[in-house]
């Protein structure tokens, strides 16, 4: 399995919870290694650009607004099958869907707060990451 990096959001309503720490500590015990943190609050612009794939559907107003609505913990891990480890672990996006022992069926109630993002293909990981972090990993 190849190495891969996958972008990781801990939404506002994680970080207002104070969620945004057990959920880098679910990756990491996992195996999976941290290679870039930021605590951000999300500009209109940041939040258009990384739900642009839904500009088109009528929930994309509420996505933006609430990616924006408060700091978001922005991440970036590293490991082998990496996209598709941190996808299962997050759990599916809609929170009543998702299986008791991941993080949203664990944690999170109902949409649009469904706590995390994660990447969901190399190239979504590759453009998110751009978006997030604009100056590099370094």
């Amino acid at each position: 399995m190849a190495v891969e990096q996958t972008l990781i959001l801990a939404k506002p309503d994680a970080v207002e919870r104070s969620l945004a720490g057990e959920i880098l500590a679910r990756f990491e015990r996992r195996g999976l290694k941290l290679r870039a943190a930021r605590f951000v609050q999300a500009s209109r612009e940041v939040g258009e650009t990384h739900y642009a794939e839904h500009k088109e559907k009528p929930f994309f107003g509420e996505l933006v607004e609430f990616i924006t609505s408060g700091p978001t913990l922005a991440f970036v891990l590293e490991g082998e099958g990496a996209i598709a480890t941190c996808r299962k672990t997050i759990g599916a996006t809609n929170p009543a869907d998702a299986e008791a022992g991941s993080l949203r069926g664990d944690f999170a109630l109902a949409m649009p707060d469904n706590l995390v993002h994660g990447s969901d293909s190399p190239a979504s990981a590759e453009r998110e990451i751009g978006i997030w972090f604009p100056d590099g990993l370094a």
